[in-house]
């Protein structure tokens, strides 16, 4: 707004100010009030689904701990109910377990499918294609598994999708790939977590008489 030489003149500018524009800004502050109402009752209808969501999450591992046998139906109940939330895909790992438990790859396949697709975060889609790919491995669908390891996921988890396609490599009688893979993980410090890995690269090495 100029700047007035009077305050009379101040006084009528902001009137006439007022009278152009008073209308739209109060109708603004209105829909700004009315846009924080609705925000913060979006927050907290918000919060409260997810606070039953994890309360239902807790009731299935609570069925889980008690019984065992009571896991697959207390998981299959939450993820049918829960399928769109961020913990749909620990039911699926959860599912998945039993599953591998049983010996029943296919159908651990098909839950760690499914917590690919449902996890809420790439650190969580990490672990369950990781997961899944071994579960292919395990049915000798090595080809599979290893499309399945050539998902983008983040940097952290190299050094875990190299170990597992040494894995798949050795399983598929391919020694120089699993080498390969094996000093690859290894290289992206795979040691730290998995001690076996300079076993599974010296046995390699000693097998088809290539130095260390």
């Amino acid at each position: 707004m100029p700047e007035f030489q009077t305050e009379e003149q101040q006084v009528e500018a902001i009137k006439s100010f007022w009278q152009e524009n008073g209308n739209s800004i109060i109708a603004g502050l209105i829909v700004g009030l009315g846009g924080f109402i609705g925000f913060n009752y979006y927050q907290d209808s918000k919060l409260a689904d997810e606070t039953k969501v994890t309360d239902a999450y807790q009731t299935m591992v609570d069925a889980g701990a008690k019984n065992a046998a009571d896991l697959p139906a207390a998981a299959d109940k939450f993820v049918a109910n829960n399928a769109e939330t961020s913990l749909a895909a620990f039911a699926e790992f959860a599912l998945a377990k039993t599953a591998v438990e049983s010996q029943d790859y296919a159908k651990a396949e098909k839950h760690l499918a499914a917590a690919v697709t449902k996890a809420a975060d790439q650190g969580i889609k990490g672990i369950a294609t990781v997961r899944l790919a071994r579960v292919q491995m395990q049915q000798e669908n090595y080809q599979e598994a290893l499309t399945t390891l050539s998902a983008e996921l983040p940097a952290s988890f190299k050094a875990t999708v190299e170990e597992a396609k040494g894995d798949v490599y050795l399983k598929q009688g391919k020694a120089d790939l699993a080498r390969s893979a094996y000093q690859a993980a290894i290289d992206a410090d795979g040691l730290a977590s998995s001690p076996a890995l300079q076993m599974k690269l010296d046995d390699l090495a000693q097998a088809i008489n290539l130095p260390n």
